[in-house]
């Protein structure tokens, strides 16, 4: 089925998001540079894409999956989608995990119970 790819893409997108906007970990907290960072993830990830395609290393399979639209030879169009929707998973996890860090006491030096 064209376009199940983008569908999946696009649900485990909106997914992200309702965690991120209900926990307030980068959205909420400051859209603007939320946007600016997963923008620059994504140019760069985009650029990386080109040099391995023109090095030959990334192709374009051949799946029933995929619209069938190409930005550019073995680009299709759910690849900025997926390297955008990455760039924001990485935000949201990064940003999970050091609220999750912040509320775990620091446990570095033993506490006076345990060297007793």
């Amino acid at each position: 089925m064209p376009g199940l790819y983008l569908l999946a893409i696009l649900f485990s997108l909106a997914g992200v998001a309702v965690l991120d906007i209900r926990l307030g970990l980068v959205l909420r907290r400051a859209p603007g540079r939320t946007l600016l960072a997963v923008a620059a993830g994504t140019v760069f990830l985009l650029a990386w894409d080109a040099v391995g395609i023109a090095a030959g290393v990334f192709v374009k399979g051949d799946s029933l999956l995929l619209l069938g639209v190409d930005l550019a030879p073995h680009l299709p169009l759910e690849e900025p989608v997926f390297l955008a929707f990455l760039s924001y998973l990485a935000l949201v996890v990064w940003a999970a995990a050091r609220r999750l860090l912040a509320r775990t006491p620091a446990t570095d030096a033993a506490s006076p119970a345990e060297a007793e």
